[in-house]
């Protein structure tokens, strides 16, 4: 699941703009998708220790 969810990740991340078409000139919308990322990996840690 994990491996899943870094591909995807990967793929918003890097070619999101082309896939789904949005206008990201400041970096706002990668920001956004690294910063859930990264909260989703503490809050796995978190629930499963």
């Amino acid at each position: 699941m994990a491996g899943l969810a870094l591909a995807m990740f990967i793929g918003l991340f890097g070619f999101g703009h082309e896939m789904l078409g949005w206008s990201d000139p400041k970096g706002n919308v990668q920001l956004a998708l690294f910063m859930a990322f990264i909260f989703g990996i503490i809050s796995g840690y978190r629930t499963r220790g």
